[in-house]
């Protein structure tokens, strides 16, 4: 069974539909980008897979024993968490704080886990306002990862990253999705970053939305335009 799954789904504001006909799923070990022109319905879909906004058609389901809390999610950088007045360790333990005030050996032993995964162990006691941005994408990356064993939702974890350390967040996020075989759900607008590492592309605004294979995906009109060609989108 599908971990989640979305079927027929439409999502609206002030009674305005502003995404429709959605329908895809994601099952263990999946990695699913989707992309899209700016003010396609990303970030409302990305709302409605959190459970932020229902749809107001169709329906989202989650299976194979997945529970909404255990559902891993890494924001778009922002200045609020630039400015986040804690440890590395404490910024990672708060992925499991999110379920239970006090952590046990297994919680604290899960931290260091995802702190070697994402190779910011010896960060742990420094202050998360001082990191680099790649730091903090790594650390708050380690802290989705402590929320959840199979499902981790991307909002452009690269955005505002410099391309060299781009490339190494999101080798980390494909050696996570394969070694780990937790299933990824990325937002992103590197649509060659997509296709090389994603096993299917939702592409958003569209009639009808493809979901189906990167290769499938670049011989569309959509997929060259986004991969670099020239057309009018």
């Amino acid at each position: 069974m599908a971990l989640i799954t979305v079927k027929d789904a439409a999502f609206a504001y002030d009674g305005q539909v502003v995404l429709d006909q959605v329908t895809f799923e994601v099952n263990q070990g999946d990695y699913l980008c989707i992309v899209g022109e700016n003010g396609s319905g990303k970030s409302t879909l990305m709302k409605g897979l959190l459970r932020l906004l229902d749809p107001v058609k169709g329906k989202i389901t989650l299976g194979d024993g997945l529970m909404q809390d255990e559902v891993g999610y890494l924001p778009q950088q922002n200045l609020t968490q630039r400015d986040f007045p804690a440890s590395v360790l404490e910024v990672v333990e708060s992925g499991i704080r999110s379920k239970r005030l006090f952590l046990n050996k297994a919680d604290k032993a899960r931290a260091q886990e995802m702190m070697g995964l994402l190779e910011i162990t010896g960060l742990q006691h420094r202050s998360f306002m001082e990191l680099s941005g790649g730091q903090r994408q790594r650390t708050l990356l380690a802290r989705a990862l402590c929320a959840t064993r199979k499902l981790l939702l991307l909002d452009e974890p690269t955005a505002g990253l410099d391309p060299v350390v781009a490339r190494e967040l999101y080798k980390t996020i494909e050696t996570i999705n394969r070694e780990q075989g937790i299933a990824v759900i990325m937002i992103t607008h590197d649509v060659h970053t997509a296709a090389f590492y994603a096993s299917s592309i939702l592409h958003l605004q569209q009639t009808p939305l493809f979901f189906g294979k990167p290769d499938e995906y670049l011989e569309t009109y959509h997929g060259q335009c986004f991969a670099g060609g020239i057309c009018d989108v």
